[in-house]
């Protein structure tokens, strides 16, 4: 494999053009992307009523490879009945991500039960049959309710609803294995748990932080923005304990300049200890007081706790602040410098920030570094999570999550009369405990890959093994088709986003709500997600006063009751008539009044968190996606800016390879309180800290403890210990 000098470049236009023809040519992918769909991938958001490969300004073409393997994905020719026949259930689960991925689109309803070899199809109506009854034999707490981010708002609301009027509030999403922390910190912090800008904003502003995050791997669109801001002379600055190719430059493939001389990224570029950002965070925002230049005129206008935080940080040594975050006072105080010259900062942050048992702090700490200096409440300046599955922020924004907002609640019973049930829900990983412990006898997962997505692989495995059913809605297969099969698992086939026989809608990380047209089936079988649910739902309750399940089989009857409902979503009723795509109302501080009680923002005081010794032989590990995956969907095995041709390794910094007695490519066994993985090549890798390790996700779940954050509950993904033995 040639190693690349920047991300981007030809090899994506070369990339771009093997995909086209591996889907049947590149007219009909250009056609395809172009289609008045938003994206599959990334919630950076693109496509809806501009047309695919447009984003919110107008801005045309974006395009990225993750948007095109989404595409090819669904592109592919069919699963055919004798698939089922010729592969078990154990030869499957040995298959990588990427081998259950290509290979093909599921068209059959399958069914699986203990004790045999295979899956075999089976028709819809015993599919329904089979799902109906045994909800009718259980009490709703023996349910839970799983939701991807890819689903559309109208399936994400109508299954959700089902399941409380069905009586379980057990409704959680992909979130909170992800960027729950985010939402949390927010809210705590600003009243609201989504970006504070527009896209507009990264036009306006003159720096960008970006932390624990690898945009030109998972979120390539976004490089187009920081070219810019480095043309008119802003500054970006990455904190990430690995120095990632595409951050340092990048080639846009959009634009002709980029591509012949490349764009430089970051300006400043900075190491920590995998856990050391809360550390770092808070020793900019000392400096940045000891220099004198925080607004305190702002602060005591618009933020609650200013004075007990200007205290905290007045009295925090700088000698627990370098040792906690790995980097040396110096380097802090140009951050901090970097950040006083700007007139506008934006803060992004990824997983790296909220896979952390104090993922909420980290948020938090972030928080309170932009209100430090009036950055929340202005144009060109706020908070940016960049979040990942395209519609996750719109799951979460039309009530998929275990207790519904009050103003959901009330309004549901208001306009409705709908009654819902007012026990506490359970999150994604207590429903995985409670399956455990088999207090929970049926899931129900709509899209996405609830055994891949999991802490502690081999407990997922078991957990979900001990459900009498578990339904997955899918178009294509996954690891969890393979792994962690209840006594009956259904897998059903669902159409994707551009087949949807009716318009569907997903909401952007920047609040952004597109329309998706849908359009025509590429294969027989599939049925759209929202007649699948309604179907299950008539079923299993019947008709009701309140609810008429063949009405709500309708997209548009459902965004009518979103309207209803959901706050700052009004605009929603008539999208499909207007094609009009709308900002959520209250969520964008361009002003500084926040969404809290007193309108004010709330500044939060934090321990810092202490950095565990290692061993002779231990490490770090922070689990990472490649360039060739989005979220648990591996696409290509190989990971091109990291110039790793396999993934079945670990990666470490050649000090720390030398120190343990290792050579390159030398097997080891990597071993966490949790598990162990064998037969792993230890590679030295120049880019990553010492003292640190990184291993693909999801494969090295096996290593992840089922330890969590406790205010997101989002287990740490990241800053696991791990010890390297040799092999003989």
């Amino acid at each position: 494999m040639r190693r690349l000098k920047a991300g981007g470049g030809w090899q994506a236009v070369r990339y771009t053009f093997r995909k086209g023809f591996e889907s049947g040519g590149i007219w009909k992918m250009y056609k395809a992307l172009r289609s008045r769909n938003a994206c599959k991938t990334c919630a950076l958001g693109m496509g809806g009523q501009h047309g695919g490969m447009v984003n919110e300004h107008g801005s045309f073409p974006e395009v990225c490879k993750k948007s095109l393997q989404a595409m090819a994905a669904d592109m592919q020719p069919a699963i055919t009945a004798d698939f089922w026949t010729k592969f078990t259930i154990p030869q499957m689960s040995r298959w990588t991500p990427r081998q259950l991925e290509t290979s093909g689109r599921l068209i059959q309803p399958v069914l699986y039960e203990q004790g045999k070899a295979n899956y075999r199809t089976i028709t819809w109506t015993e599919a329904f049959t089979r799902i109906s009854d045994k909800l009718k034999a259980l009490k709703p707490e023996e349910t839970f309710w799983y939701f991807s981010g890819r689903s559309s708002n109208e399936a994400g609301f109508l299954l959700q609803l089902f399941a409380r009027v069905y009586g379980t509030n057990n409704v959680n999403n992909c979130s909170y294995y992800c960027h729950q922390a985010s939402g949390v910190g927010l809210q705590t912090t600003l009243g609201t748990g989504t970006a504070t800008v527009v896209l507009e904003d990264l036009d306006k502003c003159d720096t960008v932080f970006i932390i624990g995050g690898n945009p030109p791997s998972n979120h390539p669109r976004l490089m187009t923005s920081l070219m810019h801001l480095r043309r008119r002379g802003g500054k970006i600055v990455v904190i990430n304990p690995i120095r990632e190719l595409g951050l340092i430059k990048f080639k846009v493939p959009s634009d002709p300049i980029s591509m012949v001389f490349g764009t430089k990224i970051a300006t400043h570029y900075v190491q920590p200890h995998i856990g050391g950002d809360l550390a770092l965070l808070t020793g900019i925002a000392k400096a940045t007081v000891e220099s004198g230049r925080h607004d305190l005129e702002y602060l005591q206008q618009h933020t609650n706790g200013s004075a007990e935080y200007l205290a905290e940080l007045a009295q925090r040594p700088w000698s627990e602040i370098v040792a906690k975050s790995g980097v040396d006072e110096g380097t802090i105080r140009q951050l901090a410098e970097v950040y006083c010259q700007s007139q506008g900062s934006i803060f992004s942050w990824t997983m790296g920030i909220t896979h952390h048992t104090h993922g909420v702090q980290n948020v938090q700490s972030i928080v309170n570094l932009a209100l430090l200096r009036g950055m929340i409440g202005r144009e060109g300046a706020g908070m940016m999570p960049i979040r990942g599955h395209s519609n996750v922020q719109g799951i979460g924004s039309v009530g998929v999550t275990p207790k519904l907002k009050d103003e959901i609640f009330e309004n549901l019973n208001k306009s409705f009369g709908v009654r819902l049930p007012t026990t506490p829900g359970r999150d994604t990983l207590d429903c995985m405990e409670a399956a455990h412990r088999r207090e929970l006898k049926f899931g129900f997962c709509l899209g996405g890959n609830l055994y891949g997505s999991n802490p502690d692989a081999q407990f997922a495995d078991e957990a979900l093994r001990n459900l009498d059913m578990l339904v997955m809605l899918n178009t294509t297969l996954n690891t969890g088709h393979a792994n962690g099969l209840a006594q009956e698992t259904i897998v059903l086939p669902v159409l994707a986003r551009d087949e949807e026989p009716e318009p569907t809608t997903q909401e952007s990380m920047f609040n952004y709500v597109r329309l998706s047209d849908g359009g025509p089936k590429r294969l027989p079988g599939p049925r759209s997600e929202v007649h699948v649910i309604a179907q299950i739902a008539k079923l299993t309750l019947g008709k009701s006063e309140a609810i008429d399940w063949e009405q709500m089989e309708q997209t548009n009857t459902i965004r009518h009751w979103i309207s209803k409902v959901v706050p700052g979503y009004e605009a929603i009723d008539k999208i499909a008539h207007t094609k009009q795509e709308f900002q959520v109302g209250g969520r964008t501080y361009h002003k500084a009044k926040f969404n809290t009680p007193d309108g004010r923002a709330q500044l939060v005081v934090h321990e810092l968190p202490e950095i565990t010794p290692l061993a002779a032989n231990q490490l770090r590990l922070m689990t990472v996606r490649s360039e060739g995956q989005f979220n648990t969907v591996v696409y290509e095995d190989y990971d091109l800016y990291r110039h790793q041709e396999r993934r079945d390794v670990i990666l470490m910094h050649p000090d720390d390879l030398h120190r343990m007695g290792l050579e390159h490519d030398q097997l080891v066994t990597v071993s966490s309180s949790t598990g162990s993985m064998h037969q792993i090549l230890a590679r030295g890798y120049q880019e990553i800290r010492s003292g640190s390790a990184m291993m693909y996700y999801p494969e090295s779940n096996v290593l992840v403890p089922r330890v969590v954050d406790p205010k997101s509950r989002t287990p740490m993904f990241k800053n696991i210990i791990v010890t390297i033995t040799k092999e003989n």
